[in-house]
């Protein structure tokens, strides 16, 4: 298998800069951005130039490092002010992917540590605190595609999976999530039989996914969305493996849209349903799926896709980012501690 492109990197030391691969741009060219400033990131997060939400967490982290830099220079009290400022700044970028606001969390901390009067030692702990988290995800990624692998080593060399939207290596700081699995699982020779859903309404399955699944050489097929049922019904799907962007205290997982009508498919025909994700991407302040915020999109997305005009303008557009899907339809939760079957409160609280 091909060693994945990276989704991210820092280039330098403090005074460096944030090089995003612009997943907007995928599978037609790589692309790479050079972000030198927050203002960049945050664009960049908006635009879904870099996307999946420990990506997204990884990207802010980095972009708070781009923001301290206007204060190198100054006084210990401006550098904390001015990366304070940085942090809710960036925190408005997305609201659904809870990393987000984990990664900004961790680096107000850093700010406001004690001890270091100089703000470029601060800006150098910042740096190593951003480099922490992008160095966490990856080792994350590997421990849930190993889990994963485990889970599923009984299951016969072919099985078919079906994935939605794009939870790889481009979504992370590693391997991915969902797919962390599925390179694990094709590394021990089980030869998975991939079904990727396009992913509606901006394609990052069929753009994304599909991509990283050729460069690794495992055999995937991409089906629209609305042929999922068909598929299962054929019997061609065993399992179904989904990343999150935010799982509640009780289980309930927000991912991509779409998310929660294949749960309702996999239960019918009697597939189970797994979600992989780090514990980063848990919010225990939220006690079930109604507290998640959903992101609503411009209905451009959907009328122009593109650019090509595939509807009138002027019809009303109803584009939500994400749904929520019931932890009741979960078989279990993949992360890189273990495995929660059938998650509770109760068991999600004795893992975290």
């Amino acid at each position: 298998m091909h060693s994945p492109i990276p989704t991210l990197m820092w280039q330098g030391d403090v005074d460096g800069q944030l090089v995003l691969l612009d997943q907007t741009q995928l599978p037609g060219a790589l692309v790479f951005l050079e972000c030198t400033n927050a203002d960049e990131v945050w664009i960049a997060i908006q635009e879904l130039q870099v996307r999946g939400a420990p990506a997204i967490g990884i990207a802010a982290a980095y972009g708070v490092c781009l923001g301290a830099q206007a204060a190198l220079d100054t006084e210990i009290e401006a550098m904390q002010s001015r990366v304070l400022q940085v942090c809710d700044y960036l925190a408005t970028s997305r609201p659904t992917a809870v990393n987000l606001f984990w990664a900004l969390e961790r680096m107000k901390q850093v700010a406001q540590r004690a001890g270091s009067s100089r703000p470029r030692q601060r800006a150098s702990e910042l740096l190593a605190e951003a480099r922490a988290i992008h160095s966490e995800d990856a080792q994350m990624c590997a421990a849930i595609g190993q889990h994963g692998a485990e889970l599923f080593s009984d299951l016969p060399k072919g099985s078919g999976i079906l994935t939605h939207c794009n939870a790889g290596a481009l979504a992370t700081g590693g391997e991915g999530t969902a797919l962390a699995v599925l390179f694990e699982l094709a590394r021990r020779g089980q030869q998975p039989k991939v079904w990727v859903d396009e992913t509606r309404p901006l394609l990052q399955g069929a753009r994304l996914t599909t991509w990283e699944l050729m460069q690794r050489e495992i055999d995937c097929t991409l089906i629209c969305d609305n042929m999922a049922a068909q598929v299962m019904q054929a019997g061609a799907v065993q399992v179904v493996i989904t990343g999150a962007d935010r799982i509640a205290a009780n289980g309930d997982s927000a991912n991509k849209i779409g998310t929660y009508s294949l749960a309702v498919l996999a239960h019918a025909h009697g597939i189970p349903f797994y979600i992989a994700a780090p514990t980063s991407t848990f919010d225990p302040a939220i006690a079930t799926g109604n507290e998640i915020p959903i992101e609503h999109r411009s209905g451009r997305e959907i009328v122009q896709g593109f650019g090509k005009a595939i509807a009138p303008e002027d019809v009303p557009v109803y584009n939500p980012a994400f749904d929520v899907t019931p932890a009741s339809l979960i078989a279990g939760i993949i992360t890189e501690r273990g495995v929660i079957s059938q998650p509770t409160t109760e068991r999600i609280a004795n893992l975290l």
